[in-house]
This record gives structure tokens, C-alpha cells and sequence, in this order.
């Protein structure tokens, strides 16, 4: 699929079929990531659509989604790969009990360290099983260590594992990194890879994508809400909605046979689009004006 997309608009249509309206910036952005085999780094605040990119690119190019989700303190040997060591011990007894309990220590040792005993995490599945999209996401929650852990995996679609020595990707996975930017990442990492930054969508794309991603969303319905949480992004919110409760709020007025959004079916809805019992109070406190 690839080799069949021949510029950014090409890209930008292959996602399109998917339900992901893609911008110039960010198709261009995709479209270079594939050509050069470069990781595209995205950045932005929550909802901007990231890790969606990851998911409808994968689904776009007929590629396998392998997804590592960061967190605090999360190591090599959830993201890479960690020994069996239960069928490694039955191994171990099975050699002896065939053996006469004469074990060649040298010999028992190999035998413990082969593919057979190998877990796969998903860094290691995304290079056994290339051509794929890894994902890696919220890299921002990770701290120093893990990045510089990535750094080889970035240069070379290659990792170290001590005692069984190198994997490299017979065909290189399609890596894109999210962030929130919840810290700054090392320079280091981003020198590896190509940089977007997503921004919120503007009025007329949010519509749209409401009204790709759930037809049954009128024209007027998805203008209303569209309108409505572009507001709510101007306020001073501990967390603003994104394009995902967006969805959720169309999603929920049509469970309620809604069909407009004014100030008493939003004040039974707010749930969908807003997280923090702060925020809930800021809005219905001005949920009038809001809907004047």
C-alpha cells in the first residue's frame, strides 16, 4: 500500500476512507514519515487526535497496530521482552530428569535462551513482525531512561538482548510517538524523528469530522455542538474538551433522541464533554450564556 501512495493527498484520501480528516500539514507530515522511514513525533494537547492518526494509519495501509502505552516507571521489560521463566525451570527439569541428573551447565544454559523462551513485548513484536504501526504512546509519561532506551530502536529498527543477542526488522515498522506534553521530551529522541504539532480543529473541520464519523448526526446537531465545545476550549477549564468528547457528546444527545443542543440538554449531557466536577461547575454556572 505504500508504494501505492504517491503524495500527501494520496495519504490524506487513504485516511479519509477510515473516518481521520487529515490537514495539508499533517498529511504531508504522514506522507514523509512513510517515504523516508522516519518516526513522525506528534504533539498537542489531549483529544487532538494522535493516537487516532496511529490507528487509522495502520488500518489505512493494511498494517498490523501494535500499541506500547507509556508510563511512569514502565522499563525494558514490559516494553521489550522478559524470559519465561516458569517453562525455562521445566525445561531445566526436564533436561535434568533425561539426563540422569548429569547436567552440562554450558549446554543446559543455551538451551534457556532461545526463541522458545522468548515473551515478546510490543517493541519486540513490532520488529519480528514489520511491516507494521507502532505505536508509542504518551512517550511524555515516560522519563530519561526509557527515551534513551528508544534511541537505538529509532536509529537502527534493531535492539540488543544480552543473552540472545540482536533483532533487526526485515522491513522497518511505521513508528509514530505521541505526547501531551506533560514535559519536554530530549532533544535526542526528536532529532530521530519527523515533528507535527496537532492542533484542535478549526469550526468547519470539527463538523465535518462529526459528520463522518457518526452519519446519523444532522447538519444543524453537529454545527451546535461543534460550536458549543470550540466555546468551551475558550474558558479556563482544568482539562478542554477534544475531539473524542465531541463524539461522546453527539453520541449521548442522540441516545436521548436530541436532535439540538440548547442549555437544559446540555446541562443533562455535560458529563460527556467535561471531566473534573470543577470544570462542571464553571459551565453550568454560565450555561445560558453559553447557549444565548
Amino acid at each position: 500500500m505504500t508504494d501505492l501512495l504517491a503524495s500527501p493527498e494520496e495519504l490524506a484520501g487513504a485516511l479519509d476512507a477510515t473516518g481521520y480528516l487529515a490537514d495539508d500539514g499533517l498529511a504531508t507530515a504522514g506522507f514523509l514519515a512513510l517515504r523516508m522511514g522516519r518516526p513522525l513525533f506528534c504533539e498537542g494537547e489531549p483529544g487532538t487526535g494522535k493516537t487516532s492518526l496511529a490507528l487509522a494509519l495502520a488500518t489505512a495501509l493494511g498494517r498490523p497496530l501494535v500499541r506500547l502505552q507509556c508510563h511512569e516507571g514502565i522499563d525494558a521489560a514490559q516494553a521489550l521482552y522478559e524470559w519465561d521463566f516458569p517453562r525455562q525451570l521445566l525445561h531445566l527439569r526436564a533436561l535434568e530428569a533425561a539426563e540422569g541428573g548429569r547436567l552440562d551447565v554450558e549446554t543446559a544454559e543455551r538451551s534457556l535462551y532461545t526463541e522458545r523462551f522468548l515473551l515478546a513485548r510490543p517493541l519486540l513484536q513490532a520488529l519480528v513482525s514489520a511491516p507494521c504501526v507502532l505505536l508509542i504512546d504518551e512517550i511524555d509519561r515516560a522519563d530519561d531512561e526509557f527515551e534513551a532506551f528508544l534511541l537505538q530502536l529509532l536509529d537502527e529498527h534493531a535492539v540488543t538482548i544480552p543473552e540472545y543477542g540482536e533483532v533487526r526488522a526485515e522491513q522497518p515498522p511505521l513508528v509514530v510517538l505521541t505526547s501531551n506534553r506533560t514535559r519536554e521530551v530530549h532533544d535526542a529522541l526528536k532529532r530521530r524523528c519527523l515533528y507535527h504539532w496537532l492542533e484542535h480543529p478549526d469550526l468547519p473541520q470539527e463538523v465535518a469530522i462529526l459528520r463522518r464519523r457518526i452519519p446519523e448526526v444532522g447538519e444543524l446537531l453537529a454545527r451546535q455542538i461543534a460550536e458549543a465545545v470550540h466555546r468551551l476550549r475558550e474558558m479556563d477549564l482544568l482539562k478542554p474538551p477534544g475531539v473524542a468528547e465531541s463524539l461522546d457528546w453527539a453520541r449521548a444527545l442522540l441516545a436521548l433522541q436530541r436532535d439540538e443542543l440548547d442549555a437544559a440538554s446540555a446541562a443533562r449531557t455535560l458529563g460527556a464533554v467535561l471531566k473534573y466536577s470543577e470544570d462542571l461547575d464553571r459551565v453550568r454556572a454560565k450555561l445560558d450564556a453559553l447557549f444565548a
